[in-house]
């Protein structure tokens, strides 16, 4: 799989699977929500992107975005000439206040020197859990025992070397501490061998649901005081101080003229400070 045709094929077929998964949660929570999709065109070269977003009885909010865009110029210090990029990238808020957001990307670029000459390609991705003020151990250790299963095929090192990663970005600096419980980070990664990395990044995006699914059917029905929703809410806050102040996901998308709806579909519905 080494077409940009073939990578963003397969971006879209996961992205039309987990937004099934989605939709059958919300049914069997008693919900009723669906996805609703949206295009838009990049506004500074080509291709553009497809929006997918639920407002349910489970899903408070969920958004499921596809991307793909190419410019003249790549938008940050890792080149500076014509780039491509395509990705996908989702957030859950769950209405109920002991189901954690989950937040799920895998990422292509392939960018070249201004001037001409070899370009580069790399990867990025991964997917953490964020518990909005009830955190239970069992899934922690449910969710990363997935992580580290969809990783050790590819190499024994690159679980801890992922969930290090994860430790270290997904830290609040002005809070001095994870946003979350962690999971898997990885960005500019290239090995030289393009399909076997293809092969890890595949492997993380098939290992999201499996480490998500679980938490979600155990949290989804349990019972919460109105002190637990203002205890959700304030949490959202600290998760919306995270991305608009240090996601990098979030100053690429707006520095390379991407659609601002989309870019901030992260953002939950509601929250309090």
């Amino acid at each position: 799989m080494k077409t940009r045709e073939e990578i963003v094929s397969y971006l879209k077929g996961l992205r039309s699977r987990i937004c099934e998964a989605f939709e059958k949660v919300e049914r069997e929570g008693g919900g009723t929500g669906r996805f609703e999709r949206k295009d838009w065109s990049y506004s500074k070269g080509a291709g553009g992107g497809e929006m997918s977003v639920i407002r349910g009885q489970v899903f408070e909010k969920a958004a499921v975005n596809w991307s793909g865009v190419e410019g003249a110029k790549f938008p940050g210090d890792d080149a500076s000439g014509p780039f491509f990029a395509t990705g996908l990238s989702l957030i859950t808020h769950m209405s109920n206040p002991k189901a954690p957001t989950a937040h799920f990307n895998i990422r292509y670029i392939e960018a070249a020197p201004a001037g001409g000459g070899a370009g580069r390609r790399w990867l990025g991705g991964g997917f953490d859990l964020t518990p909005m003020g009830f955190p239970y151990d069992e899934d922690t250790r449910q969710f990363h025992d997935a992580a580290r299963a969809a990783l050790d095929p590819f190499g024994k090192e690159l679980y801890p070397r992922f969930s290090q990663a994860a430790r270290e970005y997904f830290t609040i600096p002005h809070y001095q501490r994870e946003r979350g419980v962690g999971g898997v980070f990885f960005d500019h990664f290239s090995t030289g061998d393009l399909e076997r990395d293809l092969a890890m990044w595949r492997g993380v995006g098939e290992g999201f649901l499996p480490a998500l699914l679980p938490v979600l059917e155990r949290r989804i029905a349990a019972p919460y005081s109105e002190a637990d929703r203002q205890t959700q809410l304030k949490r959202r806050a600290q998760y919306v101080e995270f991305n608009l102040l240090y996601d990098r996901g979030t100053q690429f998308g707006f520095r390379s003229g991407g659609n601002a709806e989309a870019i901030l579909c992260s953002m939950p519905p509601l929250a309090a400070w």
